[in-house]
């Protein structure tokens, strides 16, 4: 998993709290982390529909969604975010042992399995849930 899925759910809280069009350096200090970074993941955002863009010198993100209605299953579909995976895997599937040729593909399948309940998990949790959490019910 990168930190994109956690600079997501940061990005959109904050600009749900705002309420107006925010810079990507604003992001960025707020994140604590550089604009570029958030300009790559906020234009998988934006092209996902949870964001709009205003262009020029008073330029940004603005969250104008219903914040109750956008959950964390949306965020990470946007990114395209694995929660569970491994880059390095074990065994040879040309190998005549079963278990060397049989573990990864055994592995990526329960990878899979995880992953799918993580979305399904964060399809239960909403930007609001988020913004709620932080400030207390009720409040922005």
């Amino acid at each position: 998993m990168t930190s994109e899925f956690g600079m997501a759910v940061h990005a959109l809280t904050f600009l749900n709290h705002k309420g107006e069009i925010v810079s990507s350096e604003a992001l960025a200090q707020n994140i604590c982390t550089n604009p570029a970074r958030v300009r790559k993941v906020m234009a998988k955002l934006k092209k996902a529909g949870l964001v709009e863009t205003k262009e020029g010198l008073e330029g940004g993100y603005l969250f104008s969604k219903n914040a109750g209605e956008i959950d964390l299953g949306m965020v990470a579909g946007a990114l395209e975010a694995r929660f569970v995976s491994s880059a390095w895997k074990s065994g040879n599937p040309d190998m005549a042992c079963l278990v060397a040729s049989g573990m990864a593909g055994l592995l990526d399948g329960i990878y899979d399995d995880l992953d799918s309940l993580c979305y399904e998990r964060l399809k239960a949790i909403t930007i609001d849930d988020i913004n709620g959490k932080i400030f207390g019910p009720d409040k922005g």
